[in-house]
């Protein structure tokens, strides 16, 4: 098979793979819905049986509020605190101790100067993204969402929030901390019991979104943000790492999950929001989504029991990420973390094209654009002995092909014949027709992975490389590198061998170098700087070898 038919091979893989992505929207979730909205009541109105395990069911007021404290001292009224670190910055609100506010100080939404910093916690209509921690009653309503908390005592980078549940008697004592250059937010919540008799407190921990506008809107592929994944992710020792996008959450149902360990997490492009519960202590997983009359509110929390003796205090301890999916600082949090970068169903390839390939290369040189360049160099010398095969395989064709175009004028319009007599051909000078294919076939998802990981890994963001490429995961401003990868497509479609090619074939190969030089000036730099160096490390290897196998032509016989 000649270098015509593996272009069109990489074409339509390409195409196939990208249209596979969009199509895969819909099954995204990993979770089969074995626990569905039958499974719990309509509303909170009526208590339900509580499930095993003596934890409540996941469950809201019907109208989307929690059942709230309403005896509350007047003195009290709710108010936003800010706790902040060096690339953290916290509002916290007092009514209900909750998170509603996370600004990254050192990720802008864009390089242009001036731009805003990303948000990933926001309380704006239309945009809430909320954590919280605290306390639920015995039919899954929280207590704590609506109370007003007291300050005790706040610091630049930590704060403590005092509450004492009328009804129970149950003191919640809230106490967030942010440790220094760290996107770790530590709380330890103490639950005390001034009464006299043991009560059972019901802790929970919980993310909850309006689904974002890049979950909704239109496919566009080279727009990450437009089909990277965006929703809830899980992990649990048994079922290990599972995740339900925004659009799934109400067909797939809700769900009611014992699990011991593990995390919660809300994932979008680049950055994330995880729960990480203490030690190996038992929780229940669930998801839920309250309807709104504009846009629902999704949620993922962890549900654990606890027993409170008379006079004592029980403690709990949780830690709260928010911000990039950095995979050193994820892995050193929780070992499974890292998990939450999605590389798609390449992920065995793509994970270790990163560990091991581009990070270490990046220490080296302390650039991600020459870390893809020498990439791109290593992977061409491990399949250097395929490539090699390919293009042998393709100057043989090359050498030949005077005579297959004889043999198409012999039998003109006879393909039969035609196909017959060119086999035989490949037979008597031993050229394996399939022979480029083969290594094609055996690299594609090397480089599909490493596709992903230009994509998704969050450490290239804004990435600059040399002169005027100042940000790998934006399209090239003056075109340079689509225009380099336009001519060394052309000049590779020149070395190609084309016999027996029918006309329409040739206008395809012709028009290919063009429409793959558009498409690619509208991708992330970095992505193009890796074909590009692919294109020429390839062009340079055809040519050589083309020139010790391909230039001596065979006699006609």
């Amino acid at each position: 098979m000649n270098q015509t038919r593996t272009f069109l091979l990489i074409a339509w893989l390409t195409v196939a793979l990208l249209l596979f992505m969009e199509w895969g929207k819909a099954p995204e979730s990993a979770v089969s819905a074995t626990a569905t909205a039958s499974d719990l009541p309509a509303t909170a109105q009526a208590p339900a049986p509580k499930p095993s395990g003596d934890l409540p069911p996941l469950e809201a007021a019907a109208d989307g509020t929690a059942a709230a404290a309403t005896s509350e001292p007047a003195t009290l009224r709710s108010e936003l605190l800010t706790i902040r670190n060096e690339v953290l910055a916290l509002e916290i609100d007092t009514r209900g101790g909750r998170l509603v506010g996370a600004e990254l100080l050192q990720y802008p939404l864009t390089k242009t100067p001036g731009s805003a910093n990303v948000r990933l916690l926001d309380n704006r209509p239309g945009s809430l993204y909320h954590a919280d921690a605290g306390l639920l009653n015995a039919r899954g309503e929280a207590l704590s969402s609506e109370a007003l908390f007291a300050v005790e005592s706040q610091t630049a980078d930590a704060l403590v929030l005092r509450w004492q549940d009328p009804g129970t008697g149950l003191v919640l004592r809230k106490h967030f901390h942010l440790a220094a250059d760290s996107y770790v937010l530590n709380l330890r919540q103490e639950i005390g019991n001034p009464g006299t008799q043991a009560q059972v407190a019901y802790r929970y921990s919980e993310l909850s979104r309006q689904a974002p506008a890049t979950a909704a809107r239109s496919w566009a592929m080279t727009d990450p943000e437009a089909y990277s994944f965006v929703g809830a992710a899980w992990y649990s020792p048994g079922d290990l790492f599972e995740k339900r996008s925004f659009a799934d959450f109400q067909d797939d149902g809700r769900l009611n999950k014992d699990v011991n360990g593990g995390w919660i997490a809300l994932l979008q492009h680049h950055f994330l929001t995880a729960w990480v519960p203490q030690g190996d202590s038992q929780h229940r997983f669930q998801l839920d989504w309250i309807d709104a009359p504009m846009q629902p509110l999704y949620r993922i929390r962890a549900v654990a029991a606890v027993q409170v003796d008379a006079g004592a205090e029980t403690v709990d301890e949780a830690q709260l990420w928010i911000g990039p999916k950095l995979q050193e600082a994820l892995d050193e949090l929780a070992p499974t973390l890292k998990l939450s970068v999605d590389y798609g169903w390449l992920t065995f390839l793509s994970q270790p094209v990163f560990d091991w390939l581009l990070s270490p290369f990046h220490a080296l040189t302390g650039n991600w654009g020459w870390a893809i360049v020498l990439t791109v160099l290593l992977l061409k010398i491990i399949l250097y002995p395929l490539a090699t095969a390919q293009y042998k395989s393709f100057a043989k064709l090359r050498a030949v092909q005077p005579r297959i175009e004889a043999l198409k004028e012999r039998y003109g319009d006879d393909k039969q014949k035609f196909q017959m007599a060119m086999m035989e051909l490949y037979k008597k000078e031993k050229i394996n027709p399939i022979g480029g294919c083969l290594p094609i076939l055996l690299t594609f998802p090397v480089f599909i992975a490493l596709y992903w990981v230009l994509l998704e890994s969050v450490e290239l963001r804004h990435a600059p490389w040399i002169g005027w490429i100042s940000n790998l995961t934006a399209p090239d401003p003056y075109f340079v590198l689509p225009a380099i990868n336009l001519l060394v497509m052309w000049l590779t479609q020149k070395m190609t061998p084309a016999p027996g090619m029918d006309p329409l074939q040739r206008k395809m190969m012709m028009a290919m170098p063009l429409v793959f030089g558009v498409m690619f000036a509208f991708f992330p730099s970095g992505l193009v700087l890796y074909w590009c160096t692919n294109g020429v490390l390839g062009l340079a290897q055809q040519w050589w070898i083309t020139r010790q196998h391909g230039d001596k032509p065979a006699t006609a016989k």
